[in-house]
């Protein structure tokens, strides 16, 4: 089953930048071959629910492993069954419209 997830994980006890924390979870899933979209406050992230969020539990273990003795992460994620639909054209409907 396919999935659109937002991703925002935050590292506690590990200083003010994140943005190290952040490039290593894009690696992730970069490696995993999932599409992503980096915004300012966290990640879409589109693919099969799997590999999604196999990838999301890699994320939380490599920041633990980097040093961060704690993670707190926020999801929204949606799927359909009636069509397939992309980040992008999701994005396109409401430019659309405007």
């Amino acid at each position: 089953m396919k999935v659109i997830v937002d991703f925002c994980l935050v590292p506690l006890g590990v200083g003010v930048s994140v943005s190290k924390y952040v490039a290593a979870c894009q690696e992730i899933f970069q490696q995993a071959g999932l599409k992503t979209h980096l915004h300012a406050y966290g990640t879409n992230i589109e693919g099969e629910w799997e590999q999604v969020f196999a990838s999301i539990k890699k994320c939380h273990q490599v920041i633990h492993e980097m040093g961060a003795p704690r993670i707190s992460s926020t999801l929204k994620f949606g799927t359909r069954t009636d069509r397939a639909q992309s980040m992008e054209e999701k994005v396109k409907s409401v430019q659309e419209k405007l």
